[in-house]
């Protein structure tokens, strides 16, 4: 730990050497420079030679772009922009040096992607807000009940009668602003979805008004069938004259004989009906047969296959056009990126990808990849909405998907770790392009929009595969000796490589989003969280066990290194059967466990203090007016658990495997006792947001920005009513505050 925060600190200072040539570290009540500068619209000269534009917006009404680029560390930004990884004219570099940066932007608690955005979106804590995870228990739920963060009522819910909260604790910034005649646009940002929430089949937060703004895009949803690795050879090809013809026809033509799988690859089945998606089963009412055609598109005299074309039996290969949705069929050429695959006659508008990692020429090795299906939920308020990108972007694009290179979908067991590595960074590639077109489309949708709100993936989930930076991480999940000097260097080296890869994709989807704004913008760019690192991972179940507890009794949510313990209580949640003496003592038992639980294994623990690997335990009050159970603090808010707890970097709930796998120097692997083990994957957020490893970014630039400004200190809860302020409105119900010292 002592490590990270004097890296930290580093990177901090040499930041504040890198802008010092221009820049003034600003305080409150400082004054600065009042230079005007636009953020896009590059034309070709350095961007730190364009002409100020004193009231450039000319009578305008201000109008805010805030980009979310999902767990971005403001020092890898910064050292990526140093060392050239991020182009001078690139979207981060350009707004950095034209405006304000923030050297650490605390984020929300836990710093996680629902509870940092719905932080964001509100300006209000988790503990006001009450998103405290991306998954938890409603305390009026069964124990083994759970909501996602990011379906979960924004500031509560009454809990007796259940049903809305008639004075809810916070609430999104777009529904102040539209409440004063502003237009807001939320591009797939986190509680911007148009749905309706329901806990016990009881609607608690209907659509209208605090989940839905002016335009509405929710976030994609899976659409039924997982991805799908398949390995083919020669033996498994043969001649076709029908699809021969059908190709020709379509303008497709081979130097070599067509040959076509003699067979379906895949079967699966989708429903009309909008309300339902797809199964690999055959009981939905619209019928797929995948057969795959292999073509030569390369006149050199040699039998050299290097296309694959996926195709639905039942409807055959057609010449279009197709208008989106509709792709037709997919054409993959070996060493190109995936291409789309809609499944025609869904009525989710749901489709997938096909991806191409090994081809050889005479197709003795083929193996490919089907993408998982997706769609965008077509929640009834917002149908406009989501119909207008499916029918101009198109269905919604396969995402970064973890079980492919954690080879927890079936198929890719014998594909070799690069194919995989590639196939992932192929989905970073298309879907963060695929995110940034919904966010270019909205902005060009919306000229008058006041503020327009953009959701970007990566680099979260590369972070999350490829973050293998510290020495006690096992470069091969399933060796303990993987770890120090025995880690397997060109692993390390090539992991770097696509942490650099997502930076850059989500730099250049920054551009392009901040480009369609134009000069006349304030653009704000923001992460919900930093990342660390980790290199164990933590069963919480067998440490409450191994202390003696009952954990028949109680309910346990966890999200990466972040915890929610709940009681069974009788008279909370729906069938508890805890009674209150009982509740009192598994409370304080529960936190016993936690605040003494250690890692006394030297290899691992030299970064923890006293070897506990819990750095925050909060309880909840066992006294208050609304009674035993129900009380809340500073801390613990309405659906916390009874005890809430964050562990220490280095350590994560997640990524235990099966078998499991004994880290280097303990015991064999139990899985009814185990506590500590090695995990499948690398990265992780949640951790105490205190921490500078998981500071959040904060860049802005724009004509009502104060440029060559330094933020030592922020909280990302100070976004919302300084955008507030940006847009002439009064912030109402937050806990941040207005960053006047980065405002003209």
């Amino acid at each position: 730990m002592k490590l990270k925060t004097f890296v930290s600190v580093t990177t901090a200072m040499s930041l504040v050497a890198s802008l010092a040539w221009t820049a003034t570290a600003a305080r409150a009540g400082q004054d600065g420079d009042n230079g005007d500068r636009g953020v896009g619209d590059s034309r070709g000269h350095d961007a730190d030679q364009d002409q100020d534009h004193d009231g450039g917006h000319h009578g305008r009404k201000p109008r805010v772009v805030m980009i979310s680029l999902d767990g971005a560390k403001p020092d890898f930004i910064q050292k990526f922009i140093e060392e050239g990884v991020l182009p001078r004219d690139g979207g981060l570099a350009r707004l950095s040096r034209r405006g304000a940066v923030a050297l650490q932007n605390v984020t929300a608690s836990p710093s996680l992607t629902a509870v940092s955005h719905i932080a964001i979106a509100t300006g209000s804590t988790a503990v006001h807000n009450d998103i405290p995870s991306n998954t938890f228990e409603p305390i009026v739920g069964p124990i083994s009940g759970s909501i996602s963060g990011f379906a979960a009522p924004i500031g509560g819910y009454s809990e007796n009668p259940l049903g809305p909260s008639p004075h809810p604790t916070a609430v999104p910034l777009w529904v102040q602003l539209r409440q004063q005649g502003k237009k807001v646009v939320t591009a797939t940002w986190p509680g911007g979805d148009g749905a309706d929430i329901s806990i016990n089949k009881t609607v608690v937060q209907p659509a209208q008004p605090t989940r839905i703004t002016d335009f509405t895009v929710p976030f994609g949803a899976f659409g039924g069938i997982g991805a799908q690795g398949f390995s083919l050879s020669r033996g498994d090809f043969t001649a076709d004259p029908s699809i021969v013809a059908a190709l020709q026809a379509a303008g497709h033509f081979s130097f070599s004989p067509v040959l076509v799988t003699s067979a379906p690859i895949e079967t699966f089945s989708c429903s009309a009906a909008a309300t339902a998606t797809c199964t690999n089963a055959s009981t939905l009412d619209i019928k797929y047969s995948i057969r795959v055609a292999a073509i030569d598109t390369t006149n050199d005299r040699k039998v050299n296959y290097d296309t694959l074309v996926f195709f639905d039996a039942n409807r055959g290969i057609t010449a279009g056009p197709f208008h989106a949705p509709s792709t037709g069929p997919a054409y993959v050429k070996f060493g190109g990126e995936n291409a789309p695959f809609f499944f025609e006659g869904s009525g989710a508008k749901v489709g997938a990808a096909y991806f191409v990692s090994a081809l050889s020429p005479d197709l003795s090795i083929v193996r490919f990849a089907r993408y998982g299906a997706n769609y965008i939920p077509r929640n009834t308020p917002v149908l406009a909405d989501v119909d207008d990108i499916n029918n101009n972007i198109g269905f919604w694009r396969p995402q970064a998907d973890f079980r492919i290179p954690e080879r927890l979908s079936p198929g890719f067991t014998n594909f070799p770790d690069v194919e995989i590595e590639t196939m992932f960074e192929d989905m970073v590639k298309t879907f963060v392009r695929y995110q940034a077109n919904i966010g270019e489309r909205a902005i060009k949708t919306h000229p008058d929009a006041d503020l327009v709100m953009v959701y970007i993936e990566q680099p979260d989930g590369s972070e999350h595969q490829f973050l293998l930076t510290d020495p006690r991480q096992g470069t091969n999940p399933t060796d303990p000796n993987s770890i120090g000097a025995n880690q397997d260097a060109a692993k390390v080296k090539r992991y770097a490589s696509y942490i650099r890869f997502a930076y850059q994709t989500a730099d250049r989807a920054v551009k392009q989003i901040a480009d369609a704004a134009g000069r006349d913008s304030n653009v704000i760019v923001v992460s919900d969280h930093g990342f660390a690192p980790f290199h164990t991972s933590v069963n919480l179940t067998n440490i409450l066990r191994n202390a003696g507890i009952d954990t028949s009794k109680v309910g346990i949510r966890t999200s990466g290194p972040a915890a929610d313990i709940y009681i069974n209580l009788q008279n909370r949640e729906l069938g508890g059967t805890v009674d209150l003496a009982t509740y009192r003592t598994l409370v304080a038992q529960i936190t016993d466990a936690v605040k003494n639980a250690v890692d006394p294994n030297a290899r691992f623990n030299y970064s923890l203090k006293e070897q506990r690997i819990f750095t925050v335990v909060e309880t909840r009050p066992l006294q208050c007016d609304a009674g035993t159970g129900q009380c809340i603090s500073k801390t613990i808010g309405q659906d916390y658990g009874d005890v809430f707890a964050l562990m220490a970097p280095g350590y994560n709930f997640d990524g235990i495997q099966n078998p499991g796998v004994a880290r280097q120097g303990d015991a064999p692997f139990n899985a009814a006792t185990t506590m500590l083990s090695m995990p499948n994957f690398y990265g992780a957020h949640g951790h105490d947001p205190e921490l500078p490893v998981m500071s959040a970014t904060f860049i802005a630039a724009g004509p009502q920005i104060r440029k060559d400004t330094v933020v030592r200190h922020m909280r990302n809860i100070d976004v919302a009513p300084t955008i507030m302020r940006i847009l002439g409105s009064a912030p109402q119900q937050v806990d941040g505050e207005v960053l006047g010292q980065v405002l003209r």
